[in-house]
This record gives C-alpha cells, structure tokens and sequence, in this order.
C-alpha cells in the first residue's frame, strides 16, 4: 500500500485480523497504528507486529491517510463525534461496524470520504468475504487503498449501492453460522446412523472443508459440482430428494430474506 498510513480505532479481533494480514502483505509496521482503550489488548497487538499503539484516539489518527473504525456499532456515533474535531476530508474512512450508514457516519464525523464494509468472522483466518460501499467522495486511489486493506484477510468485492450490505449480511456476513449449523446436523445425523461422536465430527468437518475449497477453486459452479457426484438413483441422489422435498431451497431463502430483514432494521435503529 506504498506509505499509507493506516490507523485503526479499536483494537478487536477484526481490527488485529486486518493487521496480521497487512503485515503478511508486506506492510511496514511503521504504517500501521492501533488506538484503544485496552491496554492489554495494544500490548499484544505490540508485541506481534511491532506496530505503534495509542490510548488517545485523536493523537492515533493524525496524519494517518486511513482511518479504520473497528469499534462496536453500539458506541461508534460516541467515537466518531470525539473525532469529528480532528479527522480532515483528506482521510479516508473505512467503518467495518455492522449497521451503521454511511450517512450517519458523515453526520458524526463531518466528512465524506467513506468506505463501509460487512467482513465475516473467518477474515480471523484470512479467509474472509467482503462486500464493500464507497462515497462519491471516495477517489479511485482510496478505492485502491481500502480493497487491498480488506483483501488482506480474504475476498473482497465492490457493491454499487449501500443498500446491497444488507445482503451482503444476509449470504456471508451471517453466513458461515448456517455451515456451522449444517456441521453439527450432520454430526447428530452421523450419531444417530451409529458413528461415534468423534468420528461424525471429524468426517462432518473434512467434508466441510473439502467441499469448499472444491468448489472455490473449481470453474464449475456449485450447480455443476452438485450435479457431477449425483448418480441417478444412488446414495447423494437419495439425501439430495429428501432434502428438496422438505423444501430446502426455500427455506434457505426465507432464512436470508429474516437476515437481510434484520440488517435493516438494526441500521435504522443505530442510526437514530
């Protein structure tokens, strides 16, 4: 990311995901601030990637090009109106908070250059999914800046409209609770076939895995994949009946639909 100076404000799991990834980009440490109240937190942070750390949020973003707003969605219009008297037009903002507009953002802080992001939790591993808002305010260059900052802990993609997070939220900010949920229903069903748990857990988990990266690095689609290890007749051909005709598909619709659902009425109400 050439010299950008890079602060984050909050020093969570997410925010120290991001770090990590910066640092394995090749990012010098010297880039790279960290602001929080939890000194304990900044000690860790300090002692992993040698990055300079504050207590004081408006010393933290001085002269930084980027400023990453990592805190909880609960208390950012707090944080962000304690800054509002030293962040300059110049920077960009990039808020990873669930739920809060770009619009309250530019009303707390007094500027307009924003980037919002949903991340999910396996960015903790590098291996995150991102959908990503920019202002009309936001130049190409900051465009640049802040995918490479989210590519740093896995995919990241643009949305034209801000409205789309509430999707984004819906298929992968939320989504990877419903593999995990697909795990342990395929354990208990293991259980019940007669595995021990051990060993359920352990096959649910590798199939998991090994589906997954079959079909993000395959060039067929998921459609595709499903239909290639169906025999007519067979065993997957059998579970994948059953499944359809408890009216899987759907339920999987209406399940997203009460998720992006529930993301707009969170941002309506944090943004009050």
């Amino acid at each position: 990311m050439g010299k950008t100076q890079i602060t984050f404000i909050g020093a969570g799991n997410m925010a120290s995901s991001l770090i990590g990834g910066l640092c394995q980009q090749g990012v010098a440490p010297a880039q790279i601030r960290a602001s929080d109240p939890g000194v304990a937190q900044l000690e860790i942070l300090s002692n992993a990637y040698a990055i300079q750390t504050f207590t004081d949020n408006s010393l933290a973003v001085r002269d930084a090009d980027v400023i990453v707003l990592a805190v909880k969605p609960q208390i950012m219009r707090q944080v962000c109106e304690q800054l509002a008297a030293v962040v300059t037009s110049k920077q960009l903002i990039i808020s990873i908070a669930a739920g809060i507009t770009c619009s309250s953002l530019s009303e707390w802080l007094g500027v307009n250059s924003i980037v919002r992001c949903m991340p999910n939790t396996p960015s903790l591993i590098q291996q995150g999914a991102s959908g990503l808002y920019a202002t009309e305010q936001v130049s190409p260059s900051q465009r640049q800046q802040a995918e490479q900052l989210l590519s740093a802990v896995g995919l990241a993609l643009w949305l034209e409209q801000e409205s789309m997070i509430d999707a984004v939220t819906a298929v992968s900010g939320s989504g990877p609770a419903y593999f995990f949920l697909l795990i342990e229903a395929m354990t208990h069903a293991g259980v019940q076939l007669g595995l021990s748990a051990e060993i359920a857990t352990q096959l649910a988990k590798q199939t998991a895995k090994g589906a997954a990266l079959m079909a993000a690095q395959s060039s067929l689609d998921a459609t595709q994949l499903r239909q290639q290890v169906t025999s007519p007749n067979g065993t997957t051909a059998a579970a994948i009946s059953t499944f359809q005709q408890g009216g899987f598909n759907e339920l999987v619709e209406r399940a997203l639909r009460s998720a992006a659902t529930r993301s707009e009425e969170l941002a309506q109400q944090l943004s009050e």
